[in-house]
C-alpha cells in the first residue's frame, strides 16, 4: 500500500478506490483529444489536426468497419464522411494503436458519435469480432432493415473477405 495513505489514516481499501479514481481520471484526460479534421482517407480512418498544435494524427474508427476504397460503395462511404466531417473540429476518444500505427478511437462530432452515424446511415458496418456482433450492431440492423447505402442491395461483401480475395486497395493499383 502507498505510504500516503498510512499517514493519513485513510482506511486502505478506501486509499486503493481513491488512487485508481486518479489513474483512471488522469489516464481519461490523456486519452482524448479535440483536433481538425484535415483529410478523409476513407469510411474508416481520417486525419486529424490537434488543437493543442502538431502534425495531424491518422486515426481509425474503433468499432466500425466501411468498405474499401477501390470496393464497391467505398467512394461513397469516404465522401460522406467528408461531407460531415472535413474541416470540423472533433473530439477523439483513443483506446488504442492498431497494427498500422494508427489511432484507434471515438470520434464526436457536437456529442454524435460518428462510428454510429456511419452503420446508421449505412455506410459502413458494425465491427464483427469472432461471434460478437460488434457495439452498433442495433444501428446496423436498423440500416438493414431501411435497406440504406451498402445494405441497399443484396448481400455487400464485408471488407474483410474481399481483401482477404483481392488484396488491399494499393496492392490492387501495382
Amino acid at each position: 500500500m502507498v505510504r500516503c495513505c498510512q499517514v493519513t489514516y485513510l482506511n486502505p481499501r478506501l486509499c486503493s478506490i481513491f488512487l485508481l479514481v486518479l489513474l483512471w481520471g488522469g489516464s481519461a484526460q490523456a486519452r482524448s483529444f479535440q483536433g481538425v479534421v484535415t483529410h478523409i482517407s476513407d469510411g474508416d480512418t481520417l486525419w486529424v489536426r490537434p488543437v493543442s498544435g502538431g502534425e495531424p494524427r491518422k486515426v481509425r474508427f474503433q468499432g466500425i468497419d466501411a468498405p474499401e476504397i477501390c470496393q464497391d460503395f467505398g467512394p461513397q462511404s469516404r465522401d460522406a464522411l467528408a461531407a460531415r466531417l472535413l474541416h470540423q473540429s472533433v473530439l477523439v476518444g483513443t483506446r488504442a494503436r492498431d497494427s498500422y500505427g494508427r489511432v484507434l478511437g471515438r470520434v464526436t462530432l457536437g456529442g454524435e458519435d460518428i462510428g454510429a452515424w456511419m452503420v446508421l446511415k449505412g455506410y459502413a458496418w458494425s465491427y464483427h469480432y469472432r461471434r460478437s456482433a460488434g457495439p452498433y450492431a442495433s444501428e446496423e440492423t436498423r440500416a438493414r432493415q431501411s435497406r440504406r447505402g451498402l445494405f441497399a442491395v443484396g448481400q455487400p461483401e464485408l471488407p474483410r473477405d474481399f481483401r482477404q480475395r483481392h488484396g488491399t486497395c494499393h496492392a490492387m493499383r501495382r
